[in-house]
């Protein structure tokens, strides 16, 4: 198994946060429910300023990070159109995010996992926490609304 170095933890950090961002903007005009509105709006927040702590971290590593691919957006896009337009119930969306949000968990924790002990840059390594921490709590509070 080829362990994962540094750089490519942070470029998934910052892929992740920005497909979160754009999930939210696209889930928010189909939200009609106030507590789930205020909750995605919290939420995306938080992705912004991890979004912010990657990009701050990289350049100062010098580290060029890349913004999610176009085709993965639209298609990101276009499923929860489909998904909302028969669908916009509190639960149903809260389903949504919460599947969102475990595969970003799974992804992170996998990556942490195949993180070299001797590669480790523990900045990186501490923002990723920061990540999955705040992506486990976003999961519990989303299975609130189920």
């Amino acid at each position: 198994m080829e362990l994962k170095k540094s750089e490519e933890i942070l470029a998934e950090i910052h892929r992740n946060s920005q497909l979160a961002l754009q999930s939210i903007s696209n889930i928010l005009p189909e939200t009609e429910d106030q507590d789930l509105r205020e909750e995605l709006l919290r939420e995306h927040e938080e992705y912004e300023k991890i979004c912010g702590k990657a990009a701050l971290l990289a350049k100062d590593k010098n580290i060029e990070l890349k913004n999610p691919n176009p085709l993965k957006k639209a298609m990101m896009w276009s499923s929860i159109k489909m998904n909302t337009m028969t669908d916009n119930s509190r639960s149903h969306i809260a389903e949504m995010m919460v599947q969102g949000t475990v595969m970003g968990i799974t992804a992170l924790k996998s990556s942490l996992g195949e993180m070299s002990d001797t590669q480790e840059d523990k900045e990186i390594r501490a923002l990723a926490e920061e990540f999955l921490a705040m992506e486990e709590s976003f999961e519990e509070k989303w299975k609130s609304f189920i």
